[in-house]
């Protein structure tokens, strides 16, 4: 599991997790989005721009 804190939320992959490859996003422990890394759009939820540029900056650091 890798847990990633920033702006806010906090991004949890599974190493092993069912595809397509994605991310949990989590606001006060609770699941606000499920965003699918490989199409790049939400699975379930709805993702603001600051949350998806967020996920985007994770992405090209190697976090996600």
């Amino acid at each position: 599991m890798s847990k990633v804190r920033r702006g806010g939320y906090v991004f949890v992959t599974w190493k092993g997790d069912h595809p397509p490859r994605h991310v949990h996003v989590l606001r006060g422990g609770r699941l606000i989005l499920k965003w699918d890394l490989e199409l790049h759009r939400p699975m379930e939820g709805f993702a603001t721009r600051k949350l998806a540029a967020l996920i985007r900056e994770l992405e090209e650091e190697g976090l996600l």
